[in-house]
C-alpha cells in the first residue's frame, strides 16, 4: 500500500512537472526572452510573498532585456507579453486597437454585476456603447460646474487641519496624509457623484467613508482574490470568490437607487454624476458639438477618441448605472487620493518646488481677488508641471493590460530573431507604465522629482507615447479631467493656508509598500503641517 502511494505521488509530481515544462516553454520555443518561472507561480513569486511591489517587479523585467521589443512573462500559469517598444505600443493601443479592445476579466459580471458591469470591465460593443454614453459627462464644461463641490470639500479639510493644529501644543501636526486625502476624495466623490453633503474630516466614523475603504483599498486577502479571479476564473466561480462584501454591494445599490428615486419624486436637479447617469438612462446625455480641444486641462489630459463621440440610444439597466457610479467612487477614492498623497510628500521633501508653487497660488489669488474657478486653476502652468511630474514619478496606474481577441502578429522580438511571434486569442499583453516613466531613455535622471521636465521649454522633448498616466488610445481613462482638476483644487486650497514639511517619520528615501496592489508608501505617508504665515 505504501509503495502504491509512493508511485502515485511520483506520477502526479512528474505529470505536474511535464505540464509546467510545456506551459513555461511558450515563449522560449519562439525565441522570446523571459526570466525563469517558478512552477505554478510563474513570475509572481516576489509579489505573492510580498518581497516586491508589482510596479517594481515589472520594472525589473523591463530592465532585464533592454534590447527586446517585447518579453515573455507568466502570471502563475497564464502567459503575458510585456511590450517594450513604443511604436508597437502605438499599434496595439491605437492603430490595431480592435485586436486589443478589452481588459482582462477580473470580476464575473453575471455573479457580481455591480463591479463586473462597469466601464473598466465591459467588453466589445457594450464597452463602446457605454463609453459613448458616459463621455459627455466628462467634458470640461461638466467639470467646471463641479469645482464648487470640490472647493467645499477642500474648505472642510483645511478647517479640520487648522483646528487640529490649534489644539496641538507644538503649533504643528504630524499626520499620515493618506488619511486626509482619502477623506477629501471621499467627500468630493460623495458630492460630485451622489449629491451627498459629507464632512468625513470631522465625522471620522462616516459609513460612506468605511465603504469606500473596503471597496478600494486592497488588503492582502483581496490581492490574492484578485490574482485568482484574473488567472483562475473557473476556480474563483467554483468557490464563489468575490472582492467585495454583500454589505458593500447593498450599500452602493441602495445609495444610487434611493438617490435617483428621490430626485425623480422631488423633482430635484443637481449637476452631478447621478444626474448625468439619469440623463443617460433617458437617452438625453448628448455630445456638445461646440466642444473644442481643451488644451489647458493639463499636459497629462487624454482626449476622447471617435469611439466615445457617438450618440447612443441604448437603454441601460439600473445595475449598469449603479456599476458606473461604483466605478466613479472607487477610482475617485483611491486613485486620486494616492496622487494627492505622493504630491504632498514631494512638496515636503522639495521645499524649492513648494515655494515656487505657493508663489503661483498667491499670484493667482491676487489677480482674481481671492477667488478661483475651473478656468483660473487650469491656467496655472507651474501647478500643472508639478502634477504632471507627480503622475510620472508615482504612476498610480503602474501598468496597462489588454486581451487579444484575435490572433495578432507582434513581429520579431529583437533584431536577431528568425521568426515572428503570434499572440493567440485570449492571451494578454501588459504595458509597464511605471517602467517607461522611470526609463532614463525617455526621462533623463528619472529618480529626481523635477517639474521642469514639463515646462514650456522642455515638454516638447517628452515622447508622448512614453508618458501615459491615464493610458493610451480609445481605452484611456475617461476621468482624466476630473482627476487633474480635483488634485489641483486640493493642492491650491491646502497650500494657501498650510506649509508642508517632512516629519520625523517621513520615509526618505520613499519605498513602495508591498502589502497592497495600490500605490502606498512603506511606513505611511507622513508629513508635518503648520499654519502658513
Amino acid at each position: 500500500m505504501g509503495m502504491l502511494l509512493y508511485v502515485w505521488a511520483a506520477t502526479i509530481v512528474a505529470a505536474v512537472w511535464l505540464y509546467c515544462r510545456q506551459v513555461y516553454s511558450r515563449f522560449t520555443r519562439h525565441g522570446v526572452k523571459q526570466l525563469p518561472p517558478v512552477p505554478l507561480l510563474g513570475n509572481m513569486t516576489e509579489v505573492v510573498f510580498r518581497f516586491r511591489h508589482m510596479a517594481e517587479g515589472l520594472e525589473d523585467l523591463y530592465k532585464a532585456f533592454p534590447e527586446e521589443r517585447f518579453i515573455g512573462r507568466f502570471e502563475f500559469m497564464s502567459p503575458m507579453v510585456m511590450i517594450r517598444d513604443l511604436e508597437l505600443i502605438k499599434r496595439i493601443t491605437v492603430k490595431d486597437f480592435e485586436y486589443f479592445l478589452d481588459h482582462r476579466t477580473i470580476v464575473n459580471d453575471k455573479t457580481d454585476p455591480l463591479f463586473g458591469r462597469n466601464l473598466f470591465s465591459l467588453k466589445g460593443q457594450e464597452w463602446k456603447d457605454m463609453r459613448s454614453t458616459l463621455s459627455p459627462a466628462f467634458t470640461s464644461s461638466k467639470m467646471r460646474v463641479m469645482v464648487p463641490f470640490m472647493m467645499e470639500a477642500g474648505d472642510q479639510m483645511v478647517e479640520a487641519l487648522m483646528n487640529r493644529i490649534q489644539e496641538s501644543k507644538e503649533n504643528y501636526i504630524d499626520i499620515d496624509c493618506k488619511d486626509i486625502t482619502c477623506r477629501y476624495a471621499n467627500d468630493v466623490i460623495a458630492s460630485c457623484a451622489f449629491g451627498l453633503k459629507l464632512n468625513s474630516q470631522a465625522n471620522l466614523g462616516s459609513e460612506f467613508y468605511k465603504r469606500g475603504l473596503e471597496a478600494s483599498v486592497f488588503n492582502f486577502r483581496q490581492v490574492l482574490s484578485f490574482l485568482i479571479m484574473a488567472n483562475f476564473p473557473k476556480l474563483a466561480d467554483l468557490v464563489n470568490l468575490t472582492l467585495f462584501s454583500e454589505k458593500s454591494k447593498d450599500f452602493f445599490r441602495s445609495l444610487v437607487m434611493n438617490t435617483m428615486s428621490n430626485r425623480e419624486t422631488e423633482k430635484i436637479f443637481r449637476p452631478d454624476m447621478i444626474h448625468l447617469l439619469m440623463e443617460a438612462k433617458k437617452g438625453k446625455l448628448l455630445h456638445d458639438e461646440k466642444v473644442t480641444q481643451d488644451t489647458k486641462a493639463g499636459f497629462a489630459t487624454v482626449e476622447e477618441s471617435a469611439v466615445g463621440k457617438k450618440n447612443i440610444d441604448r437603454v441601460w439597466s439600473d445595475n449598469d448605472l449603479i456599476a458606473q457610479a461604483v466605478l466613479f467612487f472607487i477610482a475617485g477614492f483611491e486613485g486620486i487620493s494616492a496622487v494627492m498623497s505622493f504630491a504632498l510628500h514631494e512638496l515636503a521633501v522639495n521645499p524649492d518646488v513648494q515655494s515656487k508653487l505657493v508663489a503661483e497660488i498667491k499670484e493667482n489669488d491676487a489677480k482674481n481677488g481671492g477667488k478661483f474657478d475651473y478656468k483660473s486653476i487650469q491656467e496655472m502652468t507651474y501647478m500643472d508641471m508639478v502634477v504632471s511630474e507627480v503622475l510620472r514619478f508615482w504612476s498610480a496606474g503602474v501598468a496597462l493590460d489588454r486581451v487579444c481577441n484575435k490572433d495578432y502578429n507582434l513581429g520579431k522580438p529583437n533584431s536577431q530573431a528568425t521568426e515572428d511571434y503570434i499572440v493567440r486569442k485570449g492571451e494578454a499583453i501588459v504595458i509597464p507604465v511605471w517602467a517607461f516613466h522611470h526609463d532614463p531613455q525617455y526621462f533623463p535622471n528619472p529618480d529626481k522629482f523635477d517639474p521642469e521636465r514639463f515646462s514650456e521649454e522642455n515638454k516638447h522633448k517628452i515622447n508622448p507615447l512614453a508618458y501615459m498616466p491615464f493610458g493610451l488610445g480609445p481605452r484611456n481613462c475617461i476621468g482624466s479631467r476630473f482627476a487633474l482638476c480635483e488634485v489641483k483644487v486640493m493642492l491650491y486650497q491646502l497650500l494657501q493656508h498650510l506649509e508642508v514639511f517632512p516629519a520625523a517619520k517621513t520615509a526618505i528615501p520613499a519605498r513602495l509598500s508591498t502589502e497592497t496592489f495600490n500605490l502606498r508608501m512603506k511606513g505611511g505617508h507622513w508629513i508635518r503641517l503648520n499654519v502658513r504665515e
